[in-house]
């Protein structure tokens, strides 16, 4: 678990630090302008750290469900050899599903327009300035980025029904230990694959949510993912529970 914990705060750190660098530059800057090239590595890096936690996501909640229902063989199951194997898949198949969105957006003709309506480029939006009929190309993009967001989203729900009811067959005193790891599980993969669904595969787009949305997967989910599973860890609650017994005796000392 650990393992893949480390894998995702590597991938959370790469996602965040693809926009937001430039975002914050953007702010400060009256002219808000990225070369093309720039904007093409922004949507292959996007896609292909988005793609690569999908699939990590899908491998936590297998690992959870091996730890929970066969704790027995978990250490045969999930082995060093097989984490590592599993891992090159998963940054494998990410850097497969970002090289085939980027295929779609490098040979359009861009003529009319420059001006992408939102905090950095992604590939729905690029694509909307290509002087050309891009309905073809829309449909695409649901059926490459939409259909892979949804069903791995409907998978990682299934599979957390299967470990949920695994979960009540069990003692009450491992169901509870169980369930709280599962919690920040299921939140972190709500908070990766709510904006992911609306941005990618929901049919009637609105910009200013879009835009909320953008910066909500990018940079927010990243940052909040490490948070939501330190607070899991039994060190860091006694850490906190200190600081705030210090801070209420520092106040009444004051």
């Amino acid at each position: 678990m650990y393992f893949l914990l480390a894998n995702l705060s590597v991938i959370d750190l790469s996602l965040s630090s693809v926009t937001a660098p430039k975002m914050i530059t953007d702010f400060f800057s009256q002219r808000k302008a990225i070369s093309f090239k720039g904007c093409l590595v922004q949507i292959f890096l996007l896609h292909f750290f988005g793609g690569s936690e999908m699939v990590i996501l899908i491998v936590m909640s297998f690992d959870r469900y091996v730890a929970i229902g066969r704790p027995l063989h978990y250490t045969t199951i999930m082995c060093g050899n097989a984490c590592v194997g599993i891992m090159a898949v998963a940054w494998g198949i990410g850097f497969l599903h970002s090289v085939s969105q980027l295929a779609f957006a490098v040979h359009l003709p861009f003529c009319g327009p420059n001006e992408v309506d939102s905090f950095h480029c992604d590939l729905p939006r690029v694509i909307k300035l290509a002087c050309t009929d891009t309905y073809k190309l829309d449909i695409m993009v649901i059926a490459n980025s939409g259909v892979l967001t949804v069903c791995s989203f409907v998978l990682l729900i299934v599979s957390y029904i299967i470990i949920l009811m695994t979960i009540q067959r069990r003692p009450s005193d491992r169901s509870s230990k169980a369930l709280s790891t599962l919690t920040a599980h299921i939140t972190v993969v709500l908070l990766f694959f709510g904006p992911c669904v609306f941005i990618y595969a929901w049919p009637f787009p609105i910009k200013s949510l879009d835009k909320f949305l953008a910066v909500f997967y990018s940079v927010i989910t990243p940052l909040l993912n490490p948070i939501i599973y330190t607070l899991r860890n039994k060190d860091m609650k006694t850490a906190i529970r200190w600081l705030r017994k210090w801070d209420v005796h520092s106040s009444v000392k004051s």
